[in-house]
């Protein structure tokens, strides 16, 4: 048995990001964070071997909600209560807007970032998952970015290198959510694959 699409994956970022998005109703809004999510997609970026994961929020209570579930897993009594917990956090933090995000990155790696949104629907520079699988092997960082509420706020679509294809359900339901989106997607994109021997 031989294994493919394995690829470097430290200079791949998650960024989840609750402004700006939309509501039901089309509005712009700030999203609630959910300590839910914190900790399973976390706990994804961590199995797939993903370099940081960014949670962006403008709102200081919400970063501070935030701060104190890492604080709690890395250094209070969660850290010796469930040690994989704080592993999986050791590379979660927290970002007032996706501008800090890609001008940390771009500054670490010194190179130009990648910069990849996902969503619900197709648009001009979508891009296939076999097709993203190949960049993803370059040396370039890349951050993939994910909205929550009703979508990603349409210039931060505009302005990204590629648009993810969107994960297709069945009987026309297209409704996951986000961290169960993020899982499939990164075992799509890295996860690794065996093929049978000849």
């Amino acid at each position: 048995m031989k294994k493919i699409g394995e690829v470097s994956n430290s200079n791949i970022h998650i960024a989840l990001v609750h402004f700006p998005v939309y509501n039901k109703s089309g509005e712009v809004i700030v999203s609630s964070v959910t300590t839910l999510d914190i900790h399973d997609i976390s706990r994804s970026c961590r199995t797939y071997g993903v370099g940081t994961f960014y949670v962006i929020t403008p709102l200081k209570t919400q970063q501070e909600m935030v701060e104190r579930l890492i604080g709690h897993w890395l250094t209070g009594y969660g850290a010796e209560y469930n040690p994989t917990r704080k592993e999986a956090l050791l590379k979660t933090v927290v970002k007032n807007n996706l501008n800090d995000v890609i001008k940390e990155i771009t500054e670490e790696s010194k190179k130009k970032l990648r910069v990849i949104v996902t969503g619900a629907k197709k648009a001009p520079q979508s891009i296939g998952y076999e097709a993203l699988k190949k960049e993803l092997q370059q040396e370039e960082p890349s951050l993939l970015v994910f909205g929550t509420g009703w979508g990603l706020e349409k210039n931060l679509i505009q302005n990204a290198d590629h648009v993810l294809l969107p994960i297709e359900g069945i009987n026309g339901f297209n409704h996951l959510p986000v961290r169960a989106a993020i899982a499939i997607i990164l075992d799509r994109l890295l996860g690794l694959r065996e093929s049978s021997a000849d």
